[in-house]
């Protein structure tokens, strides 16, 4: 599917027309360390900005001024990307990093490609890993925090690819913020210092205790200048001397160190590091219609386009659909509906969805979890009481019986949107999977202090191959497989014109779904911009009780939903939105108030 974007063409100052055409400047000598606020945690209104040039968002303003300064210095959209992540690491690294994966969509005028930097099961490794020796599954913080949960890395190879083919500026220059911060260093933050502070197992590192805690153990201090000289040398060096250099040699022999060293060692090898830059890894995004509007997202292993749009689309079927927003929260109805559509959907999700080279979609295309007659069925299911949980549909026939997996925990994730001055815009998810993931720091082999958290994207694997009855469960783990995701980088279009109208997406774990879509229908059903959209309480259903976040919802809506059948959980929910709009206007960017995101452009 093709599209073609309103015009967004940027005149640059001429001083960095200049400086772009010059041989004798680079960004990388105009690269300026900004100053570094303290930025609070918990809930911080945020105002929306606006620009009619260009913009990026993300979860950490150094991150966000990274991908800012690269847009100045003209590069484009991937370019931006590339520089966040790198600082992400760096800043972030609790949520995403180097030591993970991501799944980035970019829409550049000419069409819509999509870059699959999920990690995969290391060679060695089969779906009894997560099995103790008498045949019962390990406890799920016990096989997160091991060296068994460590997935092949596969960010470096996305970044280097989607550079390949996309990038403008020198590739070495986009590291050049994430190595001067790390040498420089960087204030922590309130957040990091508090998900320091909760986290008992990160301290048994000794990677991570040398870097991130003090002798007595206690976790560096808000404000402090924190310096990653180990992070600074990897990234030099795969920034001069390309991808082979964090695939192959001295970081891919400590990854495989960290990793069998462990207590709970794991299987990861330098040969399933090197073996991954060889994979494919552009393919085919997946564009869903949906009332006036083409939602672009990314297929399996990733669930969070699917079950994101069989809810829209169940919705959307219900014989008495209703609007039910008051401006502020919506109606008991309409949340009933939606907790019920979001059961059927991720009923299908449990059961169907998993990496397409090892699992059949139902009926041989994944469209046939989205076709409208499927949907229309699923939606007569919802009735005037909660279901209290939903059986999977049936949108195709398997090749062979397929058991349903259980809700596993998924966190530990972040995500960056970019539109630059040539219309290309950027949805790029990234995540570690847990929060700090595996709990295992790399210096690789640099011998300094500091380095990079390594993922454990493995547990994103049912850590059962089959249920109750036996019948074996899609997403298993398998050598070289990838892990079923819930990250939902989403473009939405205009479908008569083409025109991009929004580039989003969320951390969450399997809340992401909910998140963006939360978002899209703020904007694009109740008419809020984006960071009216991105601030409406966050409310979710996994095919069981309906979690809502706490202090946002009136006794008298709760009631209403616990007569109708629903349990209720009222919690914190530290969604992690952002947004990009393209209005009359320009740009207009959102940030999620519950985290330290920002958004800046021209």
């Amino acid at each position: 599917m093709m599209h073609r974007y309103r015009s967004l063409f940027f005149v640059l100052p001429l001083i960095f027309i200049l400086s772009c055409e010059s041989d004798q400047t680079s960004f990388s000598m105009e690269y300026r360390i900004p100053e570094q606020p303290e930025i609070a945690s918990g809930f911080t209104p945020k105002p929306g900005w606006e620009f009619s040039d260009f913009a990026v968002a993300a979860a950490h303003p150094l991150a966000v001024d990274a991908g800012y300064q690269i847009l100045r210095a003209g590069g484009s959209a991937v370019d931006a990307a590339i520089a966040v992540q790198l600082v992400l690491t760096l800043t972030e690294p609790q949520s995403s990093g180097i030591g993970g994966g991501a799944f980035m969509l970019i829409s550049n005028g000419e069409g819509i490609v999509a870059y699959n930097g999920r990690e995969t099961a290391p060679s060695g490794a089969d779906e009894n890993l997560f099995l103790k020796p008498d045949g019962e599954v390990m406890p799920f913080a016990e096989a997160v925090r091991s060296g068994k949960s460590v997935g092949v890395p596969g960010t470096v190879a996305l970044l280097k690819a989607a550079h390949d083919s996309h990038g403008v500026l020198p590739w070495h220059e986009l590291f050049t913020p994430a190595i001067s911060l790390a040498e420089e260093g960087f204030r922590v933050t309130p957040r990091l210092h508090t998900l320091l502070a909760a986290d008992e197992t990160l301290r048994l590192d000794p990677v991570a205790s040398s870097y991130f805690y003090t002798e007595i153990g206690d976790p560096v201090a808000i404000g402090d200048l924190l310096k990653n000289p180990a992070l600074a040398a990897i990234l030099r060096d795969i920034a001069e001397s390309g991808i082979s250099s964090f695939y192959t040699g001295a970081v891919a022999r400590d990854i495989e160190e960290r990793v069998k060293s462990h207590e709970r060692p794991g299987l990861l090898t330098v040969t399933d590091l090197a073996s991954y830059p060889e994979m494919e890894l552009q393919t085919e995004p997946i564009c869903t219609q949906w009332r006036t509007y083409d939602i672009c997202g990314f297929p399996p292993p990733s669930s969070g386009h699917i079950t994101m749009m069989q809810i829209l689309g169940i919705m959307d079927h219900l014989e008495t659909p209703v609007t039910g927003f008051d401006g502020s929260l919506p109606s008991a109805e309409w949340l009933h509906h939606y907790l019920e559509a979001s059961k059927l959907a991720f009923a299908d999700r449990n059961l169907y969805i998993a990496d397409p080279e090892f699992v059949e979609a139902p009926g041989g295309n994944w469209n046939r979890m989205l076709n409208s007659e499927y949907l229309r069925l699923r939606s007569a299911l919802i009735g005037e009481m909660s279901m209290g949980s939903a059986e999977p549909g049936d949108p195709g026939e398997l090749s062979s019986d397929a058991g349903s997996q259980p809700l596993q925990q998924e966190s530990g994730t972040s995500h960056i949107s970019v539109v630059d001055s040539n219309g290309m815009a950027v949805a790029m998810t990234t995540t570690i999977e847990s929060g700090f993931g595996s709990r295992i720091m790399s210096d690789g082999g640099t011998g300094l202090k500091g380095g990079f958290v390594l993922n454990n994207e493995l547990t994103d694997f049912s850590l059962s191959p089959a249920d109750e009855q036996g019948n074996p469960i899609a997403n298993r783990l398998e050598p070289g497989k990838r892990p079923r995701s819930s990250m939902t980088p989403t473009l939405v279009f205009d479908r008569e014109t083409g025109e991009l109208l929004a580039n989003l997406g969320s951390p969450g774990g399997a809340a992401i779904i909910h998140y963006t879509a939360k978002t899209v229908i703020g904007m694009f059903e109740w008419g809020l911009d984006a960071q009216r959209a991105i601030d409406l309480p966050n409310f979710a259903n996994f095919n069981g009780p309906s979690v809502l976040e706490e202090g946002f919802f009136p006794d008298e809506l709760l009631d209403v939903l616990r007569t109708w059948g629903h349990e209720l959980v009222l919690r914190e929910a530290a969604s992690g939105i952002h947004a990009i709009q393209i209005t009359e206007a320009g740009l207009f960017g959102g940030a999620d108030p519950r985290r330290e995101g920002t958004v800046m452009g021209e």
